[in-house]
């Protein structure tokens, strides 16, 4: 049987193409991925000092990233990084959950009912209140919850508000025009009437912004009780009819470019990659050895954004937008997050890795 050093001497310098590691991973573990020995064979060349990290004696489970040199042997080994892939999952908040993490009173959160991540987590775009309902979106970008947020980006909210009683025209012009609040005028961009039954009468309205409370606080201001509160849509991606309370569903990729170009974004491609300026997708060039952008025959087109947690930020944003938002997702229910796990070989190559709505915690509007 021809052991694994054997091979790692006979093909030092070899480079793969893939598999493209999206986040720092351990060292072994990548090397045997991208097929430069056994995971037992590689951390018997790293306790022999012969695989180096930046030019310094390797560690048996050092993580290693898209800005380290490895070389084994002295010969440069050449790993593949890129962006984390984005994801987005839309969830169906019902009433008498809250938007953390964790709560000291012991209710349910939603986070409880999210499908669980590998090396990432979930992070809120903007907030429910604990007796609203509706869309709640969810990302492993930070830089995207971010952008989506923040008031600067000006990103939509549109809730359907049953109010008991009906508006007077004084109050709906008010509403349009701005209302005064504890932290400054606010006002809705669009106002419909949605109809009702007896005491209770349904509106349709849009914010600019999503301040903490703050389509409860604005008809408060005029006198105005809500007796039900459902967000409908954010931004560019609406509720799907098919997405039941209390159910999460994935947004795929026509959803997923749709919302990134609304927030500013570049798209990306399937493993997360973003397209050269000009260049499709099937023009990307992914069959050269050497893609463009390599340092030391390393990829430093990994960034991974700062994740400014939704948890200390009570906005929601999306893009005004004339036309009526697409309904943008999956099949509904749950999506599948099965990966594929690394493959050991015998002593040599290891495997490639393969309106009725809801709000949360404390801020809402």
């Amino acid at each position: 049987m021809r052991r694994t050093d054997d091979r790692n001497r006979q093909n030092p310098h070899r480079r793969s193409t893939e598999p493209v590691f999206t986040e720092p991973q351990r060292l072994h573990k990548v090397l045997a991925q991208c097929g430069y020995g056994s995971l037992r064979g590689l951390e018997e060349m790293i306790i022999a000092g012969r695989i180096t990290v930046n030019r310094q004696p390797a560690e048996v489970g050092q993580k290693v990233g898209p800005n380290d040199q490895i070389r084994i042997n002295g010969e440069l080994v050449r790993l593949r990084f890129s962006a984390p892939r984005v994801r987005v999952l839309l969830y169906h908040k019902p009433a008498g959950e809250i938007v953390s993490r964790s709560d000291p009173e012991g209710r349910p959160t939603v986070f409880d009912k999210l499908p669980k991540l590998g090396h990432a987590r979930w992070i809120s775009v903007g907030r429910l209140d604990f007796n609203s309902e509706g869309l709640l979106l969810f990302t492993t970008s930070g830089e995207l919850a971010n952008r989506l947020m923040h008031p600067r980006y000006g990103i939509e909210r549109e809730y359907a508000v049953r109010t008991v009683g009906t508006l007077t025209p004084e109050q709906e012009r008010a509403l349009l025009e701005g209302v005064p609040l504890e932290d400054g005028p606010a006002r809705v961009l669009s106002l419909a009437d949605g109809g009702g039954e007896g005491t209770n009468h349904w509106y349709k309205l849009t914010l600019p912004e999503g301040r903490n409370r703050e389509v409860r606080r604005l008809l408060e201001a005029l006198g105005v009780m809500v007796s039900r509160l459902i967000r409908t849509r954010y931004g560019v991606v609406a509720m799907p009819p098919e997405l039941k309370r209390g159910q999460t569903q994935e947004l795929e990729r026509e959803g997923l470019d749709a919302l990134l170009k609304a927030a500013g974004m570049q798209s990306f491609d399937g493993r997360g990659n973003r397209p050269a300026e000009g260049e499709s997708r099937e023009q990307r060039g992914e069959e050269h050895d050497t893609p463009p952008g390599e340092v030391d025959g390393n990829r430093i087109d990994y960034e991974p954004s700062s994740e400014a947690s939704s948890e200390d930020v009570d906005g929601n944003r999306a893009v005004p937008e004339p036309a009526p938002a697409a309904h943008f997702g999956g099949q509904g229910g749950r999506p599948n997050h099965r990966g594929r796990r690394g493959r050991r070989g015998r002593g040599g190559r290891g495997g490639r890795s393969g309106p009725n709505q809801g709000q949360g915690p404390g801020h809402a509007t």
